[in-house]
């Protein structure tokens, strides 16, 4: 590995710098992005008997905001559930701006990694370029030259599609995955908006079932 570092010369390193960073980046989006870590399960339900047989405090809200996302998103609902039907959506779509936010976040770093690297890796091949045509002299070609740059030239090349294919992967899933637990958490928060208002009579007849 070493050898190829050496051969690909010093345009490598940016690519590997971004290598790392695009790795720690989807190493750490696959630990935060758990689907039961956003949206617990039955998480609505609990929120629901406990509002139903408790009404809502100060504590019950401070536990679910710290819960997750979604419980983030419902207890800035709950907060408002004296206010009209419309204050308590906007509180709600407030909270779910900003989780939305936090879960699109070094998403932004990842997909400019997918972008730059192959731009990098072309830095390099125009490196490896100039190296070949250094090469050339009246006296005739340097063949030591001559092979560094062109290895400079693919290697680069090779090193910066390759940081980027799995990059842009990743960012594209990623991406994905937070539109769906955005839609999911709206989903859920709308249910609770009805319940509180009392328009969700199937959810509350599934309760006392």
């Amino acid at each position: 590995m070493f050898a190829i570092i050496q051969a690909a010369g010093w345009p490598i390193w940016p690519l590997l710098l971004a290598s790392v960073i695009a790795l720690a980046l989807i190493i750490e989006r696959f630990v935060t992005l758990r689907d039961h870590k956003i949206i617990p399960p039955l998480l609505l339900e609990e929120v629901v008997g406990v509002y139903q047989r408790q009404g809502v405090s100060d504590d019950m809200l401070g536990k679910l905001g710290k819960d997750s996302p979604l419980g983030a998103v419902l207890a800035a609902g709950l907060r408002n559930h004296r206010s009209s039907r419309y204050v308590m959506k906007e509180a709600i779509d407030e909270a779910g701006r900003h989780v939305a936010h936090d879960l699109d976040r070094f998403l932004t770093t990842l997909g400019t990694i997918a972008t730059a690297a192959p731009l990098l890796g072309l830095f390099g091949t125009v490196i490896g370029m100039i190296e070949i045509f250094g090469s050339q002299s009246p006296t005739g070609t340097n063949p030591q030259q001559l092979a560094h740059g062109i290895s400079v030239a693919l290697y680069n090349t090779a090193f910066g599609i390759a940081i980027a294919i799995p990059a842009l992967i990743f960012y594209r899933h990623f991406k994905n995955k937070v539109d769906t637990l955005v839609v999911e958490m709206e989903q859920l928060a709308a249910k609770l908006i009805d319940i509180v208002h009392g328009e969700r009579m199937d959810f509350q007849a599934q309760q006392r079932v």
